[in-house]
Parts: structure tokens; C-alpha cells; sequence
């Protein structure tokens, strides 16, 4: 018993510095942001007027939160379904391991190592409507009438955003990669003798028995859109007319723009809420 206990505490003392770091910057900050969702104050929670549910109330009948909300969702909906196919895909035919596979593997992984901030930097760059590297090469091909402001249109804007969160599709390669070196070999052999196709041998045998990594790339990629800040705030900054904004640069844009924080307290609260529940 006394052996038992030992061990216990050994294993509190190791777990106390995560526990106190989790209480610190998790706990004490959720806790912040839900007392002031209910108040009328600044950052600094001085000569706060307490207001109930008025901030949830005025947040609720706020258009431009619901297309943040609805972006947020949509632009996950598209990265979810790239990888689903492509991402799957892709990771199927090398995980065949054909000439070259190891450097296709570098060249998707790539983008998925690189820090997001970068990559949407690069994008806006190449993508600006004045001397921008895609206007330009159009122009220098004699294809001028081709040239678009990518980023100031509200439509092409959006599809810009959703082909960022498609390029990182590394990470997703790599849990299929990793699910597909588990399956027993020999079903698919006896798949190949029984007279299966490619189409058939996708569908009704490596899609099925890759769930589990299906499974977490819907996860990751659903939360990662909510997490997406640097994409959108470094690309398009939410424009044109708040047609790219996602729940991250909702908060951000209210938060430096010094209006009540209880507001934004609020509609962070509302953001984690719809997150928690979608899991």
C-alpha cells in the first residue's frame, strides 16, 4: 500500500508543472473571458457595468458573425474534402512506392512544415492584383485580359482563401500513409486475384479500412479552420467587405478596434461553445 501510494505521488509531482501551466494559461483565461462576456468594460475589467446577456443578445443579431461562423465551417468543408480525395489519393499511389516517391513526399509534406503565416504571405504576394506573380507571368505571356484582382474580388477572394487551406495537404497524406502501412497485405492480393479493379480496390477496400485516419483528418481539419487566423489575416485580412472573415478575425478585428471586449468576450465564448459542440 505504502509502495502504492509512493507511486502515486511521484506521478502528481511529475504531472504538477503541466497542471499548473494548463491552470495558468487555460483555465484562469476561459474563466477571464466568461466573466467578461457578461460585462460592459475595457480590457482591464476597471469600472465594469455588468450586463447579462446583452452582449450575447447584440452578438446574435450581428450578419457579420454568422458569415465568419459560416466561412469558418466552409472553408474546413473544403480542406476536409480535398483530403479526403486528393489527400487520399495521393497517399495511395505512393505508398505503391513508384520512382520518385520520396521526393513527392517532400514536396507535399513541405507546405505542411512551413509556418501558415508564411504560406499566406507568399500567397497575398503572388496573388496581389498589382505586380502579383500570377497578373505578372499572365501579362508576360501576352494573356493580360486574363488578369484579375484576385484578392479585391469578393468571389475570387474566397475561392483564394480555400485553395490555401487545400495546399497543406501534407498532414493528411501523412495519417494515410501511416494507416495504410498497417493493412494486411494480403487482402489486397487476394483482391488483385479475384479479378478487383482499381476503382473497386479504392472504394470498397482501402477508403473502408482507413477510417481511423479519416476519422482524425475531419478532426484536425475542423479545428484547424478555427484556429485559421493567419491565414485569413495575412491573405485577405477578412475583406473584401468581410466576404473571407472567419470566426479568428471576427474576434480580432472587435478586439483592436475598441469597442466594449465584453462583446468580444461574449463571441469567443459563442466560438468555443460551437466548437466543443461539433466535436
Amino acid at each position: 500500500m505504502t509502495k502504492g501510494r509512493g507511486r502515486i505521488r511521484t506521478a502528481l509531482l511529475f504531472l504538477l508543472p503541466l497542471a499548473l501551466f494548463y491552470g495558468v494559461f487555460y483555465v484562469y483565461s476561459f474563466a477571464y473571458v466568461g466573466v467578461a462576456s457578461f460585462l460592459d468594460t475595457d480590457i482591464t475589467l476597471r469600472d465594469a457595468e455588468f450586463v447579462g446577456l446583452a452582449n450575447s443578445e447584440l452578438l446574435l443579431t450581428h450578419d457579420r458573425f454568422y458569415t465568419a461562423i459560416f466561412n469558418t465551417l466552409a472553408f474546413a468543408a473544403v480542406a476536409i474534402l480535398a483530403a479526403l480525395t486528393i489527400g487520399f489519393f495521393l497517399a495511395v499511389v505512393l505508398s505503391t512506392k513508384m520512382r520518385g516517391h520520396q521526393f513527392f513526399y517532400a514536396v507535399f509534406f513541405l507546405p505542411a512544415l512551413m509556418p501558415m503565416s508564411l504560406v499566406a504571405s507568399v500567397f497575398a504576394v503572388m496573388l496581389a492584383s498589382r505586380f502579383g506573380t500570377v497578373n505578372e507571368i499572365l501579362r508576360f505571356v501576352g494573356l493580360d485580359e486574363l488578369t484579375q484582382r484576385w484578392l479585391g474580388d469578393p468571389t475570387l477572394a474566397w475561392i483564394s482563401v480555400a485553395m490555401i487551406f487545400v495546399y497543406v495537404i501534407g498532414l493528411p497524406i501523412m495519417y494515410y500513409t501511416a494507416d495504410l502501412a498497417t493493412i494486411n497485405i494480403s487482402l489486397l492480393e487476394a483482391a488483385v486475384v479475384d479479378g478487383a479493379g482499381p476503382w473497386p480496390m479504392f472504394r470498397l477496400i482501402l477508403f473502408p479500412l482507413t477510417k481511423a485516419a479519416r476519422r482524425t483528418i475531419i478532426l484536425a481539419t475542423l479545428f484547424g479552420a478555427f484556429r485559421a487566423f493567419e491565414v485569413v489575416y495575412l491573405s485577405t485580412g477578412g475583406g473584401p467587405s468581410g466576404r473571407t472573415e472567419i470566426a479568428g478575425t471576427y474576434l480580432y478585428n472587435f478586439s483592436t478596434s475598441g469597442v466594449n471586449v465584453g462583446y468580444v468576450a461574449s463571441a469567443a465564448v459563442v466560438v468555443l461553445l460551437i466548437a466543443l459542440g461539433i466535436s
